[in-house]
This record gives structure tokens, C-alpha cells and sequence, in this order.
């Protein structure tokens, strides 16, 4: 099942980029939903994701792109590596291959958002012990997989 991309709320532009009252740019931003298993375990599905358009993209980054061969579809996945003409993308689930190494590398234009934060909805809340629990660990920040691999290796 795909990913969707929801818009980010009522007069907000959609896109790379909205111009501020200050003057200034602001980058937009915006909600997507996980519906497929591909991310597991980053993402399960009934994840939601706050993204930003036009973000710089590095690797490591959980990014939202438009699938290569089927355009009105929008997936998830990490951003692995700079390649000649785009982005290598994996899914970090090893059991699905619905990513680079079926389709190759993924042109900067099809890359249209990068994932900052992951919500985990609410499930199977009887207690106020589990609500707490959920409350703590629903929001998460996406860092790069890569940033984290460095300062474990700086240890």
C-alpha cells in the first residue's frame, strides 16, 4: 500500500517553498502518512510524519519522493547515497525491495520532501499508565541513520 503525502493545512502553500510576511523564506511544511511496511522498524504503518518541502536532503535522511515509475504514487524511505543524476534510497525493512535496487536511482526532482518528525498514533490506551507511556514515546525525531553511526563510533 502506498504513502500519501496530506496537505499542510488551510492557506499554506504547497511546494518548495512559501514566502514569509517578513519577507524572508520559509520552507513549507506538511503531513504524511505511513501505510506500507517498507520503513519497519523507523516506521510502521499509521505513522504519522511532519515533512518539510524542499529541505536540503543528506544521507541518511527518511525523505517522501514520487515512486519513479508510477508518479501519482508518494513512498518513504531513506536516502542512502548521492548518486550520478540523484538519490539511492532504501527502505530500512530488509524484507521489502520496493526501493533503488528495483528501480535505481531516483532523479532530485522526484525527492520532494524530507521526514523530521515521526507521531505514533494512540493504540490500545486503557490506563493512565499507557497513556503516559505514549505520550513520552509518540513523538520522535528522524536524525540521520548516518549522524547516528558516527557519534556511536566516536565512543
Amino acid at each position: 500500500m502506498p504513502e500519501r503525502v496530506q496537505e499542510c493545512g488551510p492557506g499554506r502553500e504547497r511546494g518548495p517553498r512559501a514566502q514569509g510576511a517578513s519577507g524572508g523564506w520559509l520552507r513549507a511544511f506538511g503531513l504524511a502518512e505511513v501505510y506500507n511496511p517498507s520503513m519497519v522498524p523507523t516506521l510502521r504503518p499509521g505513522d504519522q510524519l511532519v515533512v518539510q518541502y524542499g529541505a536540503v536532503v543528506r544521507p541518511g535522511a527518511v525523505v517522501v519522493l514520487r515512486h519513479p515509475f508510477r508518479q501519482d504514487l508518494l513512498i518513504v524511505k531513506r536516502a542512502v547515497e548521492r548518486r550520478d543524476g540523484g538519490w539511492w534510497v532504501r527502505g530500512d525493512n530488509p524484507y521489502v525491495e520496493n526501493d533503488s535496487r528495483e528501480f535505481g536511482v531516483v532523479p532530485d526532482e522526484l525527492v520532494i520532501a524530507r521526514a523530521w518528525l515521526r507521531v505514533r498514533p494512540p493504540r490500545g490506551i486503557h490506563s493512565p499508565a499507557a497513556a503516559l507511556s505514549w505520550a513520552v514515546s509518540a513523538v520522535r525525531p528522524l536524525p540521520s541513520e548516518r549522524s547516528l553511526s558516527r557519534r556511536l563510533r566516536a565512543r
